[in-house]
């Protein structure tokens, strides 16, 4: 019984230093959208669209709904707008 247990832990270890490992590597959600397209605010990462086939987070509910009104709109501005630099990037 005491050998299972020690295997089970070591399992159980093994598997969240291999799931730690590829969420290091995963991107931050909004990484790379400096703010909301619609008010400008800090983008929450729970809180977002997916439009052709890109991720737009927003700052708020009210945010949202807007931009499902009128997403070119907001897609146009998101495209003007300053991008935050990725962890790592080194500037010249």
């Amino acid at each position: 019984m005491k050998k299972m247990t020690i295997v089970v832990l070591g399992v159980v270890l093994a598997l969240s230093l291999v799931g730690s490992r590829f969420a290091a590597d995963a991107p931050a959600a909004g990484q790379g959208q400096a703010a909301c397209p619609v008010m400008g605010g800090k983008p929450d990462p729970g809180l977002f669209a997916d439009y052709q086939g890109q991720r737009v987070y927003f700052c708020c509910p009210a945010c949202l709904d807007l931009f499902n009104k009128d997403p070119e709109k907001y897609m146009q501005k998101l495209q003007k707008q300053p991008t935050t630099p990725s962890p790592g990037a080194t500037s010249k």
